[in-house]
């Protein structure tokens, strides 16, 4: 045991005292604030201004449309099409809306063109479509004798009320910051799997290479020293972790008190209660209220299990590719099916947690090992009973010790292995000795 202590405190040192893990522990929370800044200052660029040509034989639609600060449309009904063609081969407009002539509203529906060098944007042309299709609606209505102003009035405006089963007012966006921070948080777990994981192989190929590996095996048992890599550097990562946290809580403490927010659950229940109320309230209030009413000590308690026992698990995995090859370029072929689960884990997250987080699907690939760091992360916010993250977690360490055995007798046998590229049989038969 004193071995493995020893290996895992050489690891963990090796690690922090890199500078690249200093810079990027401090540097990383700067750029992920520096890119969400940046990304909001991009949606707030006004885009350049383009003209659209509007062709117009029915002369009923060309004031319809009405310009912004993206489309500027002109009415050019009088000028030759043919003309008005070349004029977009040219670039002059940047397209041309062609609205011909028809004996009624059902054929003029179906002969409207639009002509443009580059493909248009789905959103512009459903604009497009939508101005037309509310002017012929209109028109039809008149013809049927039906009174387009009393249709207007008639049509209901439904907004629900949401409301807990406890009584409690709930806000519409919730779902949103749910998404937002199981989202983050199941991405989180991946990335950090695939680089402390990828920081395990290189270390073992990097001894490995350099022969230092069979001076370190004459000492300590090849099972030892893989348990002391892939503890060390999850140690590293869990450091790396908490000073985020720590700099994330920070923050947070310190938009509360900009926004007059009370950090207490009955405050927030209280505040999120009369901010239901008072129209006035700003949505970055509202969403910040709905973020401080999360399982917050749930999700981070959460995250650095799943952290661990996911590092765990396929850090074994890396720890005995690295063993088996002599450089990076042949440990890809065994690579993918290790990446692969992950994948499919932020797959299934994103497109079946999001919208149904309760579902069989999403319940059945967050008790997977392969898959349950990341779904189980993603269904968090959205209120997961106990025994079930329990399970979730005892099945996730239960394959880890599993794993470790199998990985191990890879290890043992790849660790002194040299100048052949192995092939998946041959792992097959290194499980056997």
């Amino acid at each position: 045991m004193s071995k493995i202590l020893l290996i895992i405190k050489r690891e963990f040192i090796a690690k922090v005292r890199n500078k690249s893990f200093i810079v990027m522990t401090f540097l990383s929370p700067l750029l992920f604030v520096g890119i969400g800044v940046f990304v909001g200052y991009l949606s707030t660029m006004k885009a350049d201004l383009k003209t659209i040509a509007i062709h117009d034989e029915t002369g009923k639609f060309v004031n319809e449309f009405k310009n912004d600060q993206e489309y500027n449309y002109v009415d050019l009904s009088t000028v030759d099409l043919k003309t008005l063609k070349d004029s977009i081969v040219s670039e002059s407009y940047e397209g041309l809306l062609i609205i011909p002539k028809a004996e009624d509203n059902a054929q003029l529906q179906k002969g409207i063109q639009y002509v443009s060098n580059d493909s248009p944007g789905v959103g512009f042309i459903s604009d497009l479509e939508d101005v037309v299709a509310k002017k012929i609606t209109s028109e039809n209505f008149q013809k049927a004798g039906l009174d387009t102003l009393e249709i207007k009035k008639a049509k209901a405006d439904v907004s629900i009320n949401l409301e807990k089963a406890s009584g409690e007012q709930s806000f519409k966006g919730s779902s949103t910051v749910k998404i937002a921070v199981g989202g983050a948080f199941g991405y989180l777990i991946m990335m950090f799997i695939v680089l402390y994981g990828n920081m395990v192989m290189r270390s073992v190929i990097e001894e490995k290479t350099s022969r230092i590996i069979e001076v370190i095996i004459s000492s300590v048992k090849p099972f030892q020293l893989m348990m002391g890599k892939i503890i060390g550097t999850s140690l590293a990562g869990v450091l790396q972790f908490i000073i985020w946290a720590i700099l994330g809580l920070s923050a947070m403490f310190v938009l509360s008190t900009m926004f007059g927010i009370h950090m207490g659950g009955a405050g927030v229940q209280g505040q999120a209660m009369a901010a239901a109320q008072n129209t006035s309230a700003s949505d970055a209030q509202m969403y910040f209220r709905e973020l401080l009413k999360l399982p917050i000590a749930t999700i981070l308690i959460s995250f650095i299990i799943y952290f661990i026992g996911g590092y765990f698990l396929y850090s074994s995995f890396y720890a005995s590719i690295g063993a088996a090859v002599d450089n990076e370029t042949d440990s890809q072929q065994f690579l993918l099916p290790i990446i692969m689960p992950l994948i499919l884990g932020v797959y299934i997250g994103f497109f079946t947690v999001m919208n149904d987080p309760h579902g069989t699907v999403a319940t059945v690939f967050s008790m997977i090992p392969l898959t349950s760091p990341i779904v189980m992360m993603m269904r968090i916010p959205f209120g997961v009973p106990v025994w079930q993250i329990i399970v979730s977690m005892l099945i996730l360490f239960g394959t880890f010790l599993g794993v470790v055995w199998f990985a191990a007798k890879i290890y043992r046998v790849g660790i002194l292995m040299y100048g052949k590229k192995p092939t998946w049989r041959e792992l097959i038969k290194w499980l056997r000795y």
